[in-house]
């Protein structure tokens, strides 16, 4: 027993301690957690989807303001008129061997490559790079009517560029195929020095231009050519058929102020042929004095021109006539009398009845 305190009472005994009371979570308050749960991790997950989604509108912006979105534009939208082409005879080229190979291709495998377009002042497409690509689905729809064709994938230029890149832009995929000539390069300097929004001066200086990717050398033909094109004015009726030496010479020989020009405009504009003007080219050189390059005057090395399906090469004591026939099958007599009938016309022996070959 206790003792009781002054007051006379004991002091108040502690119950026995008791385990303490389980709380469980009831069917309602486990649905509350889990709801709120799930509110909170959805909520996460649209934030960081809103994010993302930021991010690559962000992204699909700067990449089509720089141009490197594709597009499906129909063909009806897109126009070639603002920039010329770097080929002469774009008929030709339209309807030739290369453009069913290219047609062959896109039929049994689809476009490849994307054509370059920018906006136009008239509220349409304008080409600036792919010109066979578009050529070549043109004539697929026309062909077949097929809607696969009437579309062309396009990567669209952005922002606003200089005039004088989009010729650039669009010499760049050209210049390095082979069978462009020097006279078409040319040709494009020429009518972009023409062109009101480019402010160069002159065609020459834009050749530096438009092909600084090529060697300085191939830069200088390209010049010779230019001040070809502009002194004969247009009568040249075959100027992507003018070999390269050929045509530098003749161009060395107008600056010289050598030879009849205005005669030489004359002969050239009754030329129906790129073999009869190779000759008339050939015989203005003959006619002019020599061409002078470093040092004093001295005759010509060389020259080279084009004779039917033959590429003639011409220096002292050689003539070298390169063909796609196998002269080595060809009968010895027959070429003896190619040859004897070769010598009597250099000879100038009046008319020299040439038997037949």
């Amino acid at each position: 027993m206790k003792s009781k305190n002054k007051f006379g009472f004991a002091p108040v005994e502690a119950k026995p301690s008791e385990p303490p009371r389980e709380r469980s979570v009831g069917p309602m308050g486990a649905a509350v957690r889990e709801a709120a749960e799930s509110l909170q991790g959805s909520t996460e997950a649209k934030i960081e989807q809103r994010r993302r989604n930021s991010d690559d509108a962000k992204a699909f912006r700067i990449a089509h303001e720089e141009g490197r979105v594709l597009v499906a534009l129909p063909l009806t939208q897109i126009s070639t008129k603002d920039l010329p082409r770097d080929r002469l005879a774009l008929e030709e080229v339209a309807t030739s061997d290369e453009m069913e190979e290219l047609k062959a291709s896109i039929r049994a495998r689809g476009q490849k490559e994307p054509i370059e377009v920018y906006h136009g002042s008239e509220g349409r497409f304008e080409l600036k790079k792919g010109w066979r690509r578009f050529t070549a689905l043109s004539q697929l729809f026309a062909e077949t009517g097929d809607a696969n064709f009437a579309t062309i994938l396009a990567r669209v230029e952005g922002g606003t560029q200089e005039r004088i890149s989009r010729y650039v832009d669009m010499v760049e995929e050209n210049v390095i195929r082979e069978d462009l000539s020097f006279a078409e390069m040319a040709q494009v300097a020429i009518v972009a020095a023409q062109d009101a929004g480019v402010p160069e001066e002159s065609a020459e200086v834009l050749v530096g231009r438009l092909y600084g990717a090529l060697h300085k050398m191939k830069r200088s033909y390209i010049r010779s050519f230019v001040y070809l094109l502009e002194t004969l004015e247009g009568a040249l009726p075959f100027p992507k058929e003018v070999a390269r030496n050929l045509g530098v010479d003749v161009a060395r020989a107008l600056k010289a102020g050598q030879g009849d020009v205005a005669g030489l405009r004359s002969d050239l504009g009754r030329c129906t042929s790129a073999s009869e003007q190779a000759t008339r080219l050939a015989a203005f050189l003959t006619e002019a004095k020599p061409v002078t390059r470093k040092g004093p005057a001295i005759a010509r090395e060389k020259f080279e021109f084009r004779a039917g399906s033959f590429r003639v090469v011409a220096r002292k004591g050689e003539v070298r006539i390169v063909g796609r026939e196998d002269f080595a099958s060809v009968p010895r007599e027959k070429l003896e009398r190619a040859v004897k009938a070769f010598e009597a016309a250099l000879a100038d022996k009046g008319n020299p009845r040439i038997t037949k070959l």
